[in-house]
């Protein structure tokens, strides 16, 4: 598969050098990406003039309408969706979270535009407000489409998801959207859009794809354009920086970094309904998707009383799971999604490890089922334990994103604005 980028009607080679996308088990070859020979004015032109136009001449029911049938059409290509997705590292679970988590976000905002949007083309935002003594002078808030185009820039662990999620409010809103993924796995994103394409659903302009650098694309954008992005804290801000967003006011919104804890109660003693509740939602953050979710929980907190029994029914549960090619039935945790990835990963292990001790996890003993170590992007489920949580830092301000869970304590309860 070659991946290239579909500009103004046509898919467009680039002439950069080419990078090899590799399945994340196996090392082997997936895709190579041929980034760059893009010219952005005319893919925003393209956008704004063509998509913008098409998708402004229907209602909110119609375009409800277009993301129904879109969605039906996506499920009937699930399988082939799920059989590359397996080269991303997801397990079967893992990818029913992308794919079919992707697909019902187009039959939810389809369900919400119908039932909650007029069947017109303005949508009128509250009751009039008179702003005169006498009433002679009134306002009356309504919503329009912007003119511009949305830039979808996406993370690498829901390929299909964080595609859909972004497309189907952008699209109900009359906004044509041009999709950039991550590029390690941009190969699935790439197979789900040119399903999108092929489909004939959507008009023309409606949506583009550049995988890849984005070079100067954002340079181009104006104040009707807006960007909505997926990834890492220092990405986002060097973004939201870019002279040309900052000065033309362009809209930015940003999910990135997050460090979410799990909560164990005093009272929730060994043996207890919510003692075992906590461990199993604390294995299945670590399992499901290689930990490689915002939702993840990277922070497991007990009372002091209880860390020992924490501790030991986290090993065990942690210690249980099958890791392997997710090809297998057996597995039931894959790899991360590339080489690159599990590097950081373990550089982020290094940093939490001045304040926590790893008691599971060893990355050089780990045999993944039905694939090569060193070939495979495979990490084992690794829980750190920090004894003073009072003092430490780093596990409250820095994020492994992969299967990777600290436990720690608290000498003292926390009141007020406690970061533990």
């Amino acid at each position: 598969m070659q991946l290239q980028s579909f500009v103004a009607g046509r898919w467009q080679s680039g002439s950069g050098e080419r990078v090899a996308l590799r399945d994340a088990s196996t090392g082997e070859v997936v895709a190579s990406l041929l980034p760059g020979g893009i010219d952005h004015r005319a893919l925003l032109a393209h956008a704004r003039t063509v998509g913008g136009a098409n998708l402004r001449r229907l209602s909110f029911h119609e375009r409800a309408l277009l993301l129904k049938r879109l969605a039906k059409h996506l499920s009937e290509h699930k399988d082939e969706l799920y059989r590359l997705s397996f080269a991303t590292g997801a397990t079967k679970e893992d990818s029913w979270l992308d794919i079919d988590g992707g697909i019902s976000t187009l039959f939810v905002y389809a369900s919400k535009g119908t039932r909650e949007l007029p069947d017109g083309h303005v949508y009128v935002e509250g009751s009039p407000e008179s702003l005169s003594r006498g009433g002679s002078f009134i306002g009356q808030h309504i919503c329009v489409p912007l003119e511009g185009a949305a830039l979808h820039i996406n993370a690498f662990n829901f390929p299909v998801w964080g595609m859909l999620e972004k497309l189907a409010p952008a699209l109900l809103a009359g906004m044509p959207s041009i999709v950039k993924p991550a590029t390690a796995t941009s190969y699935l994103t790439e197979r789900a859009f040119r399903c999108i394409l092929e489909s004939r659903i959507l008009p023309e302009g409606a949506v583009q794809l550049v995988c890849g650098p984005v070079g100067d694309l954002l340079t181009h954008l104006t104040c009707q354009d807006m960007i909505a992005f997926t990834g890492s804290a220092s990405t986002a801000h060097k973004l939201r920086e870019c002279p040309e967003v900052v000065a033309n006011c362009v809209r930015f919104t940003a999910e990135t970094d997050s460090l979410n804890s799990a909560i164990l109660g005093p009272d929730a003693a060994p043996g207890s309904a919510e003692f075992d509740l906590f461990i199993a939602e604390v294995t299945r953050e670590v399992r499901i998707k290689a930990g490689q979710k915002c939702t993840a929980i990277r922070k497991a907190i007990v009372p002091a009383a209880q860390a020992a029994a924490v501790n030991e029914a986290l090993r065990a549960a942690l210690g249980a799971i099958v890791i392997g090619d997710p090809r297998n039935a057996e597995v039931g945790m894959g790899p991360v999604a590339s080489l690159a990835q599990r590097r950081e990963v373990l550089g982020r292990i290094a940093v939490l490890r001045g304040e926590a001790e790893v008691i599971l996890g060893d990355s050089a003993r780990l045999q993944p089922l039905g694939a090569d170590p060193e070939r495979g992007a495979f990490l084992p489920p690794t829980l750190l334990y920090c004894r003073d949580s009072d003092a430490a830092r780093a596990i409250h301000g820095v994020e492994a994103f992969g299967p990777v869970c600290t436990s720690s304590s608290a000498s003292r309860p926390c009141t007020g604005d406690c970061s533990s």
